[in-house]
């Protein structure tokens, strides 16, 4: 027969215990005994109900603790947290969700019933008793991976929508290109617009379109491709992928805008950076994915062969 487990043993199984010694927030008190530890993640953990205060659950922030306070943090994830090979959650709270995608998926659905990354959180919520659907407040094409965000309400919807270029303020993207890049950056301004079959072109001058501006900076080249970091100022339709095709070196895996070269079978872009400012609590958001393995392993190969910037 298996030994019985007391309460002591079960608690210190499920959470870390740390007492307060001195006066302090409690943001401030959990980065400093959780070494190295983000502000964003301890976020993460206290909107998901992770965090007690003398045995009271608090997903307050800014509390006030204590000398002998005692502070539990639970050290495994809820089994209502989101397990999707296609979305994963890097933060959460009660006005926003921001998300990675995969590649293959879409933002939300183009018809009835469509899979996509919108349907996926809202099951999420509906599994955990949330009263809350996603609202899409930006997008990411299909193939593109990376960064996005959800608003939680209507309300949070509007308010990033009519004030989207203030409260964004930076998208960087991760590219492979087709081609060696000679110059180590610039920027390319045009006006992008549909024609009827769909496709985006681009133009020098003013052809009824939109307005679009792209930042590239070189990261590292090779004979074959070049990695590249890409700064929107604006965000059009396929803006990176034409822009980047008017600059003679298209995103590799491209079917639309490229040219057929695809290693590593997908499309070679990325939003790995998101930087805003919160549109209810208006504290600076900042977060960064790691750049795809497949993008970084092309280098990686021909190392002796490559340009490092």
């Amino acid at each position: 027969m298996g030994r019985n487990i007391s309460g002591e043993e079960y608690a210190a199984s499920k959470y870390n215990k740390f007492i307060v010694r001195k006066p302090m927030i409690l943001m401030d008190f959990l980065m400093t005994e959780m070494s190295g530890i983000s502000r964003n993640k301890v976020k993460d953990i206290l909107s998901g109900h992770g965090v007690s205060v003398d045995r009271k659950m608090t997903t307050q922030y800014d509390y006030a603790l204590k000398p002998g306070m005692v502070v539990l943090v639970c050290k495994h994830r809820r089994k209502t947290e989101l397990n999707n090979r296609f979305v994963k959650i890097i933060y959460e709270d009660k006005h926003i969700v921001v998300v990675e995608k995969a590649t293959g998926i879409l933002s939300m659905a183009a018809t009835a019933k469509q899979f996509c990354v919108k349907t996926i959180l809202d099951e999420y919520f509906a599994r955990r008793h949330f009263k809350c659907t996603a609202h899409v407040v930006h997008r990411l094409d299909r193939d593109t991976s990376g960064l996005l965000m959800y608003a939680k309400s209507i309300e949070v919807e509007r308010i990033l929508e009519e004030n989207w270029q203030n409260i964004v303020t930076d998208r960087r993207y991760i590219a492979v290109l087709s081609g060696k890049m000679e110059q180590e950056g610039g920027t390319i301004r045009s006006w992008l617009k549909d024609n009827k079959a769909y496709i985006t072109y681009s133009s020098d001058t003013d052809n009824g379109g939109k307005y679009a501006i792209t930042h590239y900076r070189r990261l590292q080249t090779n004979d074959q491709y070049s990695l590249v970091e890409l700064k929107l100022e604006t965000g059009r339709k396929n803006q990176i992928r034409v822009h980047m095709k008017d600059l003679g070196l298209p995103v590799i895996g491209d079917d639309k805008y490229g040219n057929g070269v695809n290693p590593i079978k997908r499309l070679a872009l990325h939003a790995y950076r998101l930087r805003f400012i919160h549109p209810v609590t208006s504290e600076l958001m900042d977060f960064e994915t790691p750049f795809p393995t497949p993008f970084t392993r092309l280098f990686n190969k021909t190392e002796n062969n490559s340009n490092n910037i």
